[in-house]
């Protein structure tokens, strides 16, 4: 069974930077993109951005140009920059492995607060 683990999440000022990592174990079968996703406080989880095994990016509006998502595959490796980060960023962010844009496999999350 492969596992998605998420790190790097904490507390950083508004304005400041943060790198998470999502780790894989094994083989990624029948998948073609990963992403990542986020969910604040009272609100749904929705998409920050997902990279297709193509080399396709797409992001949130409200993180174009301050966020940007990459991968090592030598290090089964996926990763979101986050820069310029203002409070409305805050929530658990997810790392998120597609098949045909649709999730099938979730990480366990990890906590980014960013205060004013």
């Amino acid at each position: 069974q492969v596992q998605l683990v998420e790190s790097g999440g904490g507390l950083v000022q508004a304005g400041g930077s943060l790198r998470l990592s999502c780790t894989y174990s094994g083989t990624l079968v029948s998948i073609n993109a990963m992403a990542w996703y986020r969910q604040a406080p009272g609100k749904q989880r929705e998409l920050v951005a997902r990279l297709s095994f193509g080399g396709a990016t797409n992001y949130a509006d409200s993180v174009k140009g301050r966020f940007s998502i990459s991968r090592d595959n030598a290090k089964n490796t996926e990763y979101l920059q986050m820069n310029s980060l203002k409070p409305d960023d805050t929530g658990v962010y997810y790392c998120a492995a597609l098949r045909f844009m649709t999730p099938r496999l979730w990480g366990q999350g990890t906590q980014v607060t960013v205060s004013s």
